[in-house]
């Protein structure tokens, strides 16, 4: 088994139906950009019910028909917040309670030990959580996740990955194994995928290989270490 194996993003996602939500996080292989991107997958007309909509650095989620809103609890977030040099993704409202915790002078950690999963029985969804720090030119970020201790939802089980950024690698973290009733939650440390240069290479490998029935949105963007600058692309099924 080689440990540090990279895979490919389409050979993750492109034979497995549902992953839910998803996480990516790493650096181009041209060591300029940092790249962050994140999806969400839905198979109830509730969770289909969305569109990404950007709100200057902010990325937020809105229902794509108000009127067709079941449960607004658990669908409707911002799953993107920038504070100074820090971008925040999250696939739950704990964007928020991470946000508020940094401008305290807080830690990441410090606010999702006061979060837990989704109180979604049986599947327990968990929240996953990212962070990335483009304080210096080479960047860290960490990667969370919160999910039930077993199948009753007794207890909540919190781990933190911690990465130094290296050229051409990411870090991909998603809420599920695969579909199932209930659906498994996702199991060991993030995948290790590869970051291309082209934000338009990147998005399209993950957009054409999730799967056709269950993908709502994306949003994929890389942030010049130089210069700050801030690439963005979304799209939205709906």
């Amino acid at each position: 088994m080689n440990i540090y194996e990279t895979k490919q993003i389409k050979d993750i996602l492109k034979n497995n139906s549902y992953v839910g939500r998803g996480i990516i996080i790493g650096k181009t292989k041209d060591d300029k950009n940092a790249v962050i991107a994140y999806f969400i997958m839905g198979r109830s007309k509730n969770s289909q019910n969305r569109i990404f909509v950007e709100n200057g650095e902010e990325v937020v989620i809105y229902p794509f028909d108000k009127e067709k809103v079941e449960d607004p609890s658990l669908i409707i977030y911002s799953p993107i917040k920038v504070l100074e040099k820090q971008t925040i993704v999250t696939n739950g409202d704990q964007t928020d309670t991470i946000y508020k915790y940094l401008k305290q002078g807080k830690t990441f950690e410090q606010a999702l030990e006061t979060r837990e999963f989704e109180p979604d029985a049986p599947n327990y969804t968990p929240r996953i959580s990212g962070i990335v720090d483009t304080t210096k030119n080479e960047f860290t970020y960490k990667m969370s996740i919160l999910k039930s201790a077993d199948e009753f939802g007794t207890k909540c089980n919190r781990y933190t990955f911690s990465y130094n950024s290296l050229p051409g690698i990411g870090h991909f973290i998603h809420t599920y194994m695969c579909d199932g009733n209930p659906i498994p939650t996702f199991q060991g440390e993030p995948e290790r995928i590869e970051i291309p240069n082209e934000i338009e290479t990147f998005t399209n490998e993950i957009w054409s290989n999730l799967n056709e029935q269950n993908k709502i949105s994306l949003y994929v963007r890389y942030i010049d270490l130089q210069t700050g600058k801030i690439e963005n692309r979304l799209i939205n099924k709906n």
